[in-house]
């Protein structure tokens, strides 16, 4: 018979479980009441193993050993799908594991890399309108310092780098084509060539902390009104670009954070005599709770960014691959290459499987998994993405990766890039770019 209907527990429990949480009662429930609901849709699976969909709307993982839960994307294999059943622990399921219901409606935003898909024309011309203003601030009135200082020219005044900042933070993953007119517009402040080569721009992040620190610097300096100025600046910039999915996200919660400031309705000019830090601790404070950033949760910000990974990885379970061993391996091939030491620091944050299958592909030289490398900056042909989407889905989550694992564990960022993402980078550069709009060839693209 064709066509016969599969039991998948987890699509079972992950649909019950959303149905559950989407109810308007869900949110009235008393933490206990919460708590026992979504104990109750635990699935146990054939090798031992204990999932349970919950906070963020994504799955966990139980650690035999220690009973703790890692946040880790569940398995592709149908068969192994079918095999899970329900069960009901005993043991008390965490708080941070319970669904708010807040976080399950937020939009997650893309995972595309700005690398193929460029960033639309009505966002780039907002963003340049942003930067043609701040021409002729003079330095004196607002200085750079801290991380930017060594990014831009010398005449080059904190507005442009607020503008910058706030564009690399809201950013999922901050690789950019190399001729992306959002880079492009910034070439005549820089005061070097950006890392990376003619096809792509591997960009580092800008922290909470370094935006805050252009604030703090000018309370501190007794014009509190520049100050809000730039901050002013960092929300319309985050504005202007919150409608691509690559950007909105974060932008949202950076709007969120400093509208208090804005509406001179919280204790941020009296914090900022502190020091930079606790500007940076208000802001996080007033970060929606759906939301896990690397400025204060890294550790968790990693899984996310993994668990991205994995599904980036998706279009490789109908053939019989497994996406979770695939990204796994993947990790280790970028690790291997920047700082194979750090994975010490990387294994309490994984869930038991993919603790050993990193532990291993690291450490066997034979294994097979490491078929997934890339050889020669090249992909191997079974890892190909489908088409561009997925190619720059796959760059956007392996980079993204790549920083958040750097971070975690205190590693410098290759200007480089990691294999993975470079590898990727092959796939898209016989693509043209997305068609320029008429115009678009006054844009300075200089480095």
């Amino acid at each position: 018979m064709t066509g016969m209907w599969q039991w998948d527990g987890f699509d079972a429990v992950e649909n019950d479980v959303r149905t559950m949480v989407a109810d308007p009662r869900w949110t009235a429930l008393p933490p206990l009441a919460r708590a026992q609901a979504i104990a109750q849709r635990t699935l146990s699976t054939p090798d031992g193993g204990r999932w349970l969909f919950g906070a963020h709307a994504r799955w966990y993982r139980q650690d035999p050993a220690d009973g703790h839960w890692h946040l880790t994307a569940p398995p592709a294999d149908r068969g192994f799908r079918a095999a899970a059943h329900v069960i009901n622990v005993t043991s008390m399921i965490t708080p941070h594991l319970i669904p708010t219901g807040a976080d399950f409606a937020v939009d997650r935003g893309s995972v595309q890399g700005f690398v193929g898909p460029d960033v639309p024309y009505e966002i780039t011309e907002r963003i340049r309108e942003l930067v043609i203003a701040q021409r002729g601030r003079r330095r004196e009135d607002f200085p750079i310092t801290g991380s930017f200082a060594g990014l831009f020219a010398g005449e080059v005044a904190s507005p442009v780098a607020a503008i910058w900042g706030t564009l690399m933070w809201c950013a999922y993953a901050p690789a950019f084509d190399g001729n992306e007119v959002l880079l492009s517009m910034f070439g005549e402040f820089l005061a070097r060539p950006l890392p990376g080569d003619e096809w792509v721009r591997w960009l580092p992040p800008t922290s909470l902390g370094d935006l805050a620190a252009l604030y703090g610097e000018r309370v501190r300096a007794e014009h509190p009104e520049a100050g809000l100025r730039l901050v002013a600046l960092m929300a319309d910039t985050a504005a202007a670009v919150r409608a691509d999915p690559r950007f909105g996200p974060k932008a949202d919660a950076l709007l969120s954070m400093v509208e208090p400031l804005l509406r001179r309705a919280c204790q941020d000019p009296a914090l900022a005599h502190q020091g930079d830090d606790a500007v940076r601790d208000a802001w996080l404070s007033r970060c929606p709770p759906h939301m896990t950033l690397p400025d204060d949760s890294p550790g968790e910000h990693f899984q996310h960014t993994l668990y991205d990974l994995v599904q980036s990885l998706g279009f490789l379970a109908p053939m019989g691959a497994d996406p979770r061993a695939v990204a796994t391996s993947l990790l280790a091939a970028d690790l291997s290459g920047v700082a194979p030491r750090a994975a010490d620091r990387l294994y309490p944050w994984l869930d038991p499987e993919l603790r050993y299958i990193l532990h291993v592909v690291l450490t066997d030289a034979s294994h097979p998994l490491r078929g997934c490398w890339p050889r020669s900056g090249e992909l191997p042909s079974a890892l190909h993405p489908p088409n561009r989407n997925a190619a720059a889905a796959l760059l956007g989550a392996a980079y993204a990766t790549g920083l958040a694992w750097c971070r975690l564990t205190g590693t410098e960022i290759p200007e480089r890039g990691f294999a993975t993402a470079s590898a990727v980078v092959h796939r898209l550069t016989h693509e043209r770019d997305d068609p320029a709009p008429p115009g678009s060839g006054t844009y300075p693209r200089h480095f």
